[in-house]
């Protein structure tokens, strides 16, 4: 049974991503601000806001996956610095911390793995998209960095995601005129469901992916990959 550690395990993805680990047979130790709507044996619920408190101690871990994003998509000149500067903590620093915190038991774990989130707006342009797209830059650079530095304890790789079905996405797909244009815009008419993208974060997490460290796995519907 293998130990892992999920910030932002309360909803989204990271609920989803919770879920699947404990149908696995794995020990989750979820940390965020507020406690998932599941009870199970082999979880245990830390509250607590990642940027600004102390991260519990554990006695051990195989994985780290760190959830906490931000879809803030305003024109640049709107854009106040201190915007920027608060993407760049929630998506980079904290899991800066994430990891510092918890790398020691990391590297002592058994075929140990950290998975963060980027999102397609990263290699995709897309108007609005410049806070968010340059802390997600941040966290891909983070994660080939990383990934070479703790080569071979540690693996790490990110997850690039298009539009997924979570709270954080509620405003682009507030009605069904908007869920129309965002499933046509994708080459293989779909969006991303949280579920998917949590078998892809459990698959990294795994012992099928020990071959995988440094890369980003964009989860994209053909959005980025395909012109259609």
């Amino acid at each position: 049974m293998k130990t892992y550690i999920v910030i932002g395990g309360s909803r989204g993805i990271g609920l989803s991503l919770v879920n699947l680990l404990l149908e696995n047979n794995n020990k989750v130790i979820n940390i965020s601000r507020n406690k998932p709507d599941l009870s199970h044996d082999n979880l245990t619920h830390h509250s607590a806001n990642v940027l600004k408190d102390e991260l519990p101690e554990v006695a051990s871990c195989d994985g780290l996956v760190y959830c906490p994003g931000s879809i803030n998509l305003k024109p640049v000149a709107r854009l106040k610095l201190d915007e920027f500067r608060e993407d760049y903590e929630i998506n980079v620093i904290g899991a800066v911390k994430a990891i510092q915190a918890y790398l020691p038991r990391l590297k002592s774990g058994q075929n140990p793995s950290i998975v963060l989130f980027s999102t397609v707006a990263v290699k995709l342009g897309m108007p609005f998209h410049a806070s968010v797209a340059a802390a997600k830059a941040g966290v891909e650079g983070l994660t080939r960095s990383l990934g070479a530095e703790l080569a071979p304890t540690v693996r790490v790789n990110a997850i690039a995601p298009t539009v997924t079905d979570t709270d954080l996405a509620s405003k682009l797909l507030r009605n069904d005129k908007m869920i129309e244009n965002i499933t046509e815009r994708h080459p293989l008419k779909k969006f991303l469901k949280p579920d998917e993208v949590a078998n892809m974060a459990a698959f990294l997490l795994s012992e099928n992916a020990r071959s995988l460290s440094g890369q980003i796995f964009e989860m994209d519907c053909g959005i980025v990959s395909f012109k259609i």
